[in-house]
Formats: structure tokens, sequence, C-alpha cells
């Protein structure tokens, strides 16, 4: 497995933290296109085949922290 970059660091944080491709564009300053070529990259790198198992890759291995996780407000989910 090869070390993440800065940036997919940072795409795939804001994936974990509930954001869709296009929020993260938005955010970004970045278009949708290259957030998926960004997470494509990231997935391969990892060995992951979608969003879920690319954050708990990345949660296992050090790329990712369990406290840069928002836990959702549970009175507001409710």
């Amino acid at each position: 497995m090869k070390e993440l970059t800065a940036r997919q660091r940072q795409v795939l944080l804001l994936v974990a933290n509930g954001n869709t491709n296009a929020q993260i564009g938005r955010r970004l300053g970045l278009s949708r296109p290259t957030i998926d070529r960004h997470l494509a990259e990231t997935y391969r790198r990892l060995g992951a085949s979608d969003r879920a198992q690319a954050v708990a890759i990345a949660l296992a291995v050090g790329e990712l922290g369990v406290h840069q996780i928002h836990i959702p407000d549970q009175q507001r989910a409710a």
C-alpha cells in the first residue's frame, strides 16, 4: 500500500465526515470529476473498492484518525 497524498487524505476525511463528491468539490474549489479522480486513486492506493472500505482501511492503517471524524448529533438525527 502506498501512502496517501495530502490532498487524497483531505478528500477522504471529507468523505469520512459524510460529504458527497459534489459537496467536497464545492468546499475545495475543485470540479466533481477532479474529486472522482482523487478518490479513484485513493481507492487504488488503499486497495479499497468503495468509500466505506477506503475510510475503514485509512483508519486501520493510520492515514486518518478517529478523532478527525465528527459524530453526528443524535438529537438532530432523530
